[in-house]
């Protein structure tokens, strides 16, 4: 495989040079190939947000702490993720890259604000694969007993190696994996929704199981504290900004991808639940959440199996497209020289035949897989937290990202600004407050390191490293003549 040279892409210390020389080298940076639109971006981000294995491999935890309240607190979270969605859509097409988050924090709050969104998209990025991946063996033991943690860490490596092919041929083996999927959640549905076991009053006034035949009411505090999972169940529709640098017309097909992938994604989760809440014998089942238990209860063995390989398959999708789309934001942070020289040359590569960068999936993948061996509670917990922490960040960019040079930038504009970012600001600060002392304590401590490493490394280097790049940054000059030349 021939790669690409890595290439710096600035060498200038303040913030308009540094941009000036970004523009100048970007002919000679690293580039990733534009080959998907909204449909192929709307199957890649669907899968990455893979609601057939957020269903029933993370939603069964929630029934076991919220009982009848799960709906109802990823229906709060839906609502709380179209703002978020509204703030993606516009920085993604305000700031076109593969960084993600960090580059569009970064370039509009500095890089500090960006490096510490890049660890905690890196928290991310490392550890839901294998966390996804470790429900793989779960659902293929109707067919065959496997080790759980060997399972998962096949499935990292085959989606590490999936990884390394053309994005145009992923885009459509992972949307057949997808369509599957999306299927075995409407047959679940299905099921609940003809089984039904409750009334539906007991989705607005949830309940969960106490022990020897009692309930006792789910309070608001507990579906506040649930808020951050539920974010996370419903976390990947903003990944489509990952893909911004290998999107056709990204301007445009960023802010469609992120919006019907949440509206779809959503709709996928949220349904088959209210009808597995419906549905579940009692409160003690629905608390066990064995949803492929449930299912062959429902119908018969053939059907519960049938539904399982879904579900595995969902879970492998899952894997690929995760790792594709994780590739992407470490790629993105060695072409911005986050790392010592050498690091960021081999992170940078990216490969004439395919056009992945295959160094960077590498990075992901493999330490993946040996992920799958460690025991994963505490950090999925971290996870949620770190979710919430970076959407604070990504809405406090939305509040500055009309202002100076970017206010007259080309961009999908959300509506009702600055009131949604704001609010968005006050309710996740509160859902990190309720969140417990262990899982902001690692978080915490992560991004402290994460400080230091940028007080110590990166800012004494800022003429080299850590230079935010946005490949589409040489159409702001002609975008703003455009704008300003054009009547409200």
């Amino acid at each position: 495989m021939t790669d690409m040279p890595y290439t710096p892409v600035a060498t200038a210390a303040s913030p308009r040079d540094t941009r000036s020389a970004a523009e100048g080298d970007a002919a000679h940076a690293p580039k990733l190939t534009r080959s998907i639109g909204v449909v192929g971006g709307t199957l890649l981000t669907l899968s990455c947000l893979t609601p057939a294995s957020s269903l029933f491999v993370i939603v069964p935890d929630s029934f076991a702490t919220l009982g009848t309240g799960t709906a109802l607190t990823i229906a709060i979270a839906g609502l709380l993720c179209i703002g978020v969605a509204f703030t993606y859509s516009e920085l993604g097409t305000l700031i076109p890259s593969s960084g993600g988050e960090y580059a569009m924090v970064g370039t509009l709050m500095g890089r500090l604000a960006g490096w510490l969104v890049f660890v905690l998209s890196l928290i991310v990025v490392m550890i839901v694969p294998p966390i996804i991946a470790l429900g793989t063996a779960d659902y293929l033991a109707p067919i065959i007993h496997l080790d759980p943690q060997l399972t998962a860490a096949a499935v990292m490596l085959l989606a590490t190696a999936m990884g390394l092919l053309d994005l145009r041929a992923n885009a459509w083996i992972t949307g057949i994996f997808l369509v599957l999927e999306v299927v075995a959640c409407a047959v679940v549905a299905f099921l609940g929704f003809t089984h039904t076991h409750r009334s539906a009053s007991v989705l607005v006034h949830p309940v969960i199981d106490a022990g020897h035949g009692h309930t006792t009411a789910v309070t608001a505090g507990l579906i506040v504290t649930g808020l951050a999972t539920a974010l996370f169940i419903l976390q990947g529709f903003s990944t489509a900004v990952y893909l911004a640098e290998e999107m056709e017309n990204p301007r445009r097909n960023v802010s469609r991808t992120v919006l019907w992938t949440l509206g779809i994604g959503a709709a996928v989760v949220l349904i088959p639940v209210v009808a597995i809440t419906l549905g579940a014998p009692d409160l003690k089942t629905l608390g066990a959440g064995d949803v492929a238990g449930m299912v062959q209860q429902w119908s018969n063995s053939g059907v519960g199996t049938f539904v399982s390989l879904c579900i595995a398959l969902a879970i492998i999708n899952a894997a690929i497209v995760m790792v594709i789309q994780n590739s992407r934001v470490v790629f993105s942070s060695a072409r911005d020289a986050a790392w010592p020289t050498p690091v960021n040359r081999v992170f940078s590569h990216v490969g004439r035949r395919f056009g992945s960068p295959w160094a960077a999936t590498l990075a992901v993948g493999v330490p993946g897989a040996a992920l799958c061996f460690v025991n994963l509670d505490t950090l999925s917990e971290v996870t949620g937290v770190a979710v919430a922490a970076m959407y604070v960040f990504v809405a406090l960019g939305a509040l500055v990202s009309r202002r100076g040079e970017h206010k007259h930038r080309m961009a999908w504009r959300m509506p009702l600004w600055p009131t949604i970012p704001a609010l968005l600001i006050v309710v996740l600060a509160w859902v990190l407050y309720q969140q417990s002392v262990k899982s902001l304590v690692i978080t915490g401590a992560v991004v402290a390191v994460a400080a230091l490493y940028w007080a110590c490394y990166l800012r004494p280097r800022q003429e080299t490293h850590w230079v935010i790049s946005v490949p589409e940054d040489e159409q702001a000059p002609v975008e703003a003549q455009l704008a300003a030349t054009t009547p409200a």
